[in-house]
């Protein structure tokens, strides 16, 4: 049997063929290793530029936080700078007064000094202290100073001075604004005394709670108008009982002191409520009254503490216990007259 003989030609094309697949393979894998060189490349400029970001933003916060510093300085020399200057005018204007020497050393209240006089003025001592008082309310009493009154007005630290001497004077007008909120608007309070009082009670409380840094600084402030408005409201509301001066007064305070007393308690209750009773206080309650040194308290809270914990406090936020307390008292305060002879 003959071998029979391949064509030339063919043997020629799959010689080409062959060679032609081996440049494709190299040339793709040529291809590949300059994809993985790219992407590496790729890879180390990233780090590079995030190496770059992290310490354009390391400056960044850093020069930031200088500014800050800056800015704090600068609005500290402005305060007192501006103190200065008010101390100065008022010292001026003592001195001019040479008719009562006595009165010297002795800086008038805010409400004693008319405001700037202008035909258009830019600002009122009343836009100041709503200004402070939205601070106060948003970040705390401790954000409010002159400089960040005067930065959410749109106005100069030192226009600010024009109107109000010092922070004290500042805190005297958010004070007596607080007061002003307090009052029951004109024609308003009613002629039965009871339903007057419980008028009053109930807008104190309310004020209370929407400005709640008051407490922190309601003996800083001075007296203001509103603050006679509000004891003026309040001898309007018994003016008819025919109660004597101490009487009187003694039957106002009583009402202001549990309103006072209620309003912050409910704002210690509230910031109980937001953060938790932690754990230890809890168990440091429970190990106590196993020692058997609390009975009444032991039969009060029962068999399931943890249970009878959480309902004392749920009970101490359900609506109705102020107006129940209230009403408590003013029936003490009923009876009481009720049994007094007519005068």
């Amino acid at each position: 049997m003959y071998e029979m003989s391949r064509d030339p030609e063919t043997t020629k094309d799959e010689k080409a063929a062959e060679r032609e697949e081996k440049r494709v393979r190299r040339e793709r894998e040529r291809a590949e290793r300059e994809e993985e060189r790219a992407r590496e490349r790729a890879a180390r400029g990233r780090e590079k530029v995030e190496r770059a970001e992290d310490r354009i933003r390391e400056r960044s916060e850093h020069a930031q936080a200088k500014i800050a510093r800056a800015l704090e300085g600068v609005a500290d020399a402005e305060d007192k700078a501006g103190e200065m200057v008010a101390r100065a005018v008022a010292r001026a204007e003592n001195a001019a007064d040479q008719e009562a020497p006595s009165l010297a050393d002795v800086e008038p209240m805010v409400w004693f000094r008319q405001e700037p006089a202008s035909r258009r003025p830019a600002h009122t001592r009343a836009d100041i202290a709503r200004a402070a008082m939205e601070i106060a309310d948003a970040e705390g009493f401790d954000a409010v100073s002159m400089r960040r009154v005067a930065q959410r007005l749109g106005a100069g630290t030192m226009t600010l001075y024009h109107y109000v001497r010092n922070k004290d004077e500042l805190i005297t007008l958010m004070s007596d604004a607080v007061m002003g909120e307090v009052v029951v608007p004109e024609g308003e309070l009613a002629d039965d005394w009871r339903t007057a009082l419980t008028q009053i009670a109930g807008r104190t409380r309310a004020v209370f709670a929407s400005h709640h840094w008051i407490f922190e600084r309601m003996s800083d402030g001075r007296p203001g108008p509103n603050g006679l408005r509000h004891f003026e409201q309040s001898l309007q509301a018994v003016a008819g009982l025919g109660l004597d001066r101490h009487e009187t007064f003694e039957l106002i305070g009583q009402i202001d002191d549990y309103v006072f007393g209620f309003a912050l308690r409910e704002r210690q209750e509230q910031e109980e409520h937001e953060r938790g009773w932690p754990p230890e206080v809890l168990d440091f309650f429970k190990r106590e009254l196993a020692t058997g040194r609390y009975p009444l308290i032991s039969d009060f809270f029962g068999n399931d503490f943890d249970a009878s914990f959480d309902a004392v406090v749920e009970f101490l936020g359900q609506p109705g216990r102020f107006e129940r307390g209230l009403g408590r008292l003013l029936d003490g305060i009923e009876a009481e007259l009720l049994t007094k002879p007519p005068k």
